[in-house]
């Protein structure tokens, strides 16, 4: 053999080394790279693992165990099939794949690019990541597994229980809290018994009460939502929509504006016949004086209209702020009384009493007589100020009702004991000078005159009387009323500058003397409408003020003695012009004759805008002629 045929031999058997070192690289970088694939795929299935597979599989049982064991012994084989079909595939093939870069007789390759899956490979991803899914809510027993499946079931609308439904017994005036565990939160009603359940899952103690009971069709409180338990499905049929109007009452604007046109009755579920608005509030214990304001202020037509509103019934308040709270209560309480489709033809305000415990810091109580009086200011005041009300009349509604102006004069008195030069030294000073101020006012206080201190000659009390105008004439700018501070004493006189639409007259009936409190029992004599405040008025306030009549739409009165008497509360139908009188839970129908001869206590007036003072005088004149 010649030197050249042994060099190109040798030549010839290194370069076959070279290859063959060259196909093991390559066959190592195959297997490298299924490893590294095999890692990432273990590495992100222990990612996305639930908690009960981190947690092992000995809760699991035995033939969900089975059946997720033979699933994933044939996913095993199809990978070992996969990766052996991968690793039989020969360098050569490899590089025609795009698996490998070749870099052979010095020629540098780009880097390999990533294929794109295919339609096939990115079903099989979804369907193995449907199967993942569906093993790990199979392996779940926990209620809240249930719930989604029971939620993501279709509605039911042929419950087999609606006919278990009682609404007599369903009652939602009273507080949404859960019978066991007095929790406020997810809170369901049953209909069948009326009482209040936490929860629905398979261990709460609305499915507790349904197994028992045998009670199925369940409300949610804060959702108005119809489930059947222990099934849990939800249950929609519109027979059900008068209990969700019974449990939160929502009214459209033409339904506000019918309101006050409506003179039929309605009968409730228990047959009772009403007019909305002129229902019996339940009298828990010792709370008829608040009773009767809330009746009052439920016929003050622009506050009840602005409750009955869809948009006004969330009050935006700083967190925490419990003067929301009233606000809330106070207009499902008006919603409640003016509700045209109610089982019952009586409201209990345990929600609104709460409600005022709790803002007024236990001053005024269920549990201990109060005065009416007393309550209102509290009352009107508080609502202003959760209604986020300012010093400004058109800050609120309360406000926008109620307030008015008045022009008060006053004047320091001189002492008695005082000789002629001192008085003259006082008057040379400011302080005895007359001085005017303006005072916005909420009401007008009217006091009475005294009692008689003796009886008559058949030995009998005679009762006074006194007419309405010659209470009013305090307020013409002419009759002085002495004021005594600490110190002083002040004359002053008052004269009103503005009316407001609603005006709300007390009368001075309690007095307290040094040893208990006593009640004046003099009756005050007064139309029920077409009361006159022009000569109220002062004299440049006398042009603005194109109506200055009023009409009577409530009148509170108390009977008894001051510490031991109750109120009644004696209310004008809008529709009708009838007259009714309401003592808790007692409704019925009076005559008008009978209003002035009550004990008045409180009364609210109307502005009348039909007909202006001229026309009135000018009916009065043609009358009379």
């Amino acid at each position: 053999m010649s030197h050249r045929e042994e060099d190109s031999s040798g030549r010839r058997g290194h370069d076959r080394d070279r290859e063959r070192d060259r196909d093991r690289h390559d066959r190592e970088r195959i297997n490298g790279r299924d490893r590294e694939d095999r890692e990432d795929r273990g590495r992100d299935r222990k990612r996305h693992r639930s908690p009960e597979e981190k947690s092992g599989d000995r809760g699991f049982k035995r033939s969900r165990r089975d059946s997720s064991t033979g699933r994933d012994r044939d996913r095993r084989s199809k990978r070992d099939e996969h990766r052996d079909r991968r690793r039989s595939r020969s360098p050569r093939e490899a590089l025609e794949s795009g698996e490998l870069a070749d870099d052979r007789n010095g020629i540098t390759r780009q880097p390999m690019v990533e294929r794109p899956l295919t339609e096939r490979e990115i079903a099989r991803q979804k369907l193995l990541k449907e199967i993942e899914k569906q093993e790990r809510e199979e392996e779940s027993n926990s209620p809240m597994w249930t719930m989604k499946k029971a939620e993501a079931e279709k509605a039911s609308r042929n419950c087999p229980y609606l006919d278990t439904i009682d609404r007599a017994v369903l009652d939602f005036d009273f507080e949404k809290l859960c019978s066991i565990t007095l929790s406020h939160v997810n809170v369901y009603a049953c209909m069948v018994c009326g009482k209040y359940f936490q929860g629905r899952g398979t261990s709460t103690h609305a499915s507790t009460h349904s197994v028992d009971t045998n009670h199925h069709v369940f409300l949610n409180l804060d959702t108005l939502k119809f489930y059947c338990l222990p099934d849990n499905y939800e249950v929609i049929d519109p027979s059900l929509e008068d209990i969700k109007f019974v449990l939160k009452p929502f009214y459209k604007t033409e339904d506000i504006q019918k309101m006050d046109k409506s003179v039929r009755m309605v009968r409730a579920f228990d047959d009772t016949r009403y007019f909305p608005g002129i229902v019996g509030l339940n009298n828990i214990k010792a709370n008829d004086y608040t009773n009767v304001i809330f009746h009052a202020l439920s016929h003050v037509l622009p506050l009840r209209d602005y409750f009955l509103k869809e948009g006004n019934r969330d009050v935006k308040r700083p967190p925490g702020d419990k003067l929301n709270l009233l606000t809330l209560r106070f207009g499902e309480l008006i919603r409640k009384l003016w509700n045209p489709k109610a089982f019952k033809a009586h409201v209990s305000p345990h929600e609104m009493l709460q409600a005022v415990v709790i803002c007024s810091n236990k001053k005024f109580q269920i549990t201990q007589q109060s005065d009416a009086h007393d309550f209102m200011l509290f009352f009107l005041n508080t609502l202003h100020i959760a209604l986020n009300g300012t010093k400004k009349t058109s800050s609120s509604i309360v406000y926008r009702c109620f307030r008015g102006k008045m022009r008060v004069f006053s004047r320091k008195v001189m002492p008695l004991d005082a000789d002629e030069s001192q008085r003259r030294e006082m008057m040379e000073t400011n302080d005895y000078e007359e001085t005017v101020e303006e005072k916005p006012f909420m009401y007008l206080n009217l006091d009475l005159p005294p009692p008689p201190l003796y009886r008559d000659e058949l030995l009998q009390n005679i009762i006074p009387q006194v007419p309405l105008g010659v209470l009013l004439s305090r307020f013409n700018g002419i009759n002085e009323k002495e004021c005594q501070t600490f110190n002083d004493s002040y004359m002053k006189r008052f004269m009103l500058t503005r009316l407001p639409e609603y005006l709300i007259i007390t009368y001075q009936r309690f007095q307290k003397n040094r040893f208990f409190m006593e009640k004046n029992p003099t009756i005050v004599n007064f139309p029920i409408s077409n009361v006159d405040f022009h000569d109220c008025l002062a004299e440049e306030a006398r042009q603005s003020h194109k109506y200055t009549t009023y009409d009577l739409i409530a009148n509170i009165v108390h009977d008894g003695p001051p510490q031991e008497g109750h109120y009644r509360i004696q209310l004008m139908h809008e529709a009708t012009g009838k007259w009714f009188q309401l003592e808790d839970l007692h409704v019925s129908e009076i005559l008008p004759q009978i209003i002035t001869l009550t004990e008045s206590y409180i009364q609210i007036w109307r502005l009348n805008t039909k007909k202006t003072r001229e026309e009135r005088m000018g009916e009065e004149e043609m009358e009379t002629a």
